[in-house]
C-alpha cells in the first residue's frame, strides 16, 4: 500500500498542511485492523510515504495505527510505481495513463497536479526477488475505505450527489477528496 501521509501535498486534497496527512488515505489507513488474517497466509500490508521516518511515526502514534509504515523519503519507491507524480523525476502517469493519454480523456497534465496521489500495489517475493503484481489508483482504491459497503447497505446511502433517487439525503462532501472530508481523529 503506497499512501500520502504527513509533509506530502496531495492533488485530492490541496488544502492539506504539510504536518498532516492526507484525508483520503488516512480514511482508509483508519480502517485497517488486525492483519492476522493476512499473516497466517505468509501476506502481510504495509504502508509507505515520502514523508520522513520522524514524521510518519509521530503521525502513527496519533492515530493510533498499528500496521507497518515504512519511509521512501529521498528514495524513488513513490515515483517508481506512480503514486507520486512530478514530470521532473519520472514521466507522468496518473491512473495508468500517460501525459497524452490524459489529455486525450479530458485531464491535461499540469504542473499543478504534481504531488502524491493515493495507490494501491501489491509484490511478491520469492527468495531475494521482488515482482510488483498489481496497482490501483483513483476509484480502485475505494475498495480499501471499508465504511462504504456498509453505507451502501443503508437507507441514506454515501450521502453523495451522485446517489439515487436524487434528494434522499443531503450530500455532505465526506467521500474520499471530498471537500469536507478530514483526518479521522478530527471527526471527534
Amino acid at each position: 500500500m503506497t499512501s500520502c501521509g504527513p509533509s506530502t501535498s496531495t492533488p485530492t486534497a490541496p488544502s492539506t498542511p504539510a504536518n498532516t496527512g492526507c484525508p483520503s488515505c488516512s480514511s482508509a489507513a483508519d480502517q485497517i485492523g488486525n492483519l492476522r488474517q493476512l499473516h497466517v497466509r505468509n501476506t502481510s500490508l504495509a504502508a509507505v510515504t515520502r514523508a520522513p521516518y520522524a514524521k510518519l511515526a509521530a503521525y502513527r502514534e496519533r492515530m493510533g495505527w498499528s500496521f507497518p509504515w515504512y519511509s521512501s523519503a529521498g528514495g524513488d519507491f513513490n515515483y517508481d510505481f506512480h503514486a507520486t507524480v512530478d514530470e521532473r523525476v519520472a514521466p507522468v502517469q496518473i491512473f495508468h495513463r500517460s501525459e497524452a493519454e490524459l489529455a486525450d480523456a479530458g485531464m491535461p497534465w499540469s504542473p499543478s497536479m504534481r504531488g502524491d496521489w493515493p495507490g494501491m500495489s501489491a509484490f511478491l517475493r520469492v527468495g531475494d526477488e521482488v515482482f510488483h503484481t498489481y496497482s490501483t489508483f483513483g476509484r480502485g482504491i475505494e475498495e480499501f475505505h471499508n465504511g462504504y459497503p456498509y453505507l451502501d447497505l443503508t437507507a441514506l446511502g454515501r450521502q453523495e450527489a451522485w446517489e439515487e433517487p436524487k434528494g434522499r439525503a443531503t450530500p455532505l462532501g465526506l467521500q474520499v477528496g471530498g471537500p469536507a472530508m478530514r483526518i479521522p481523529d478530527e471527526y471527534d
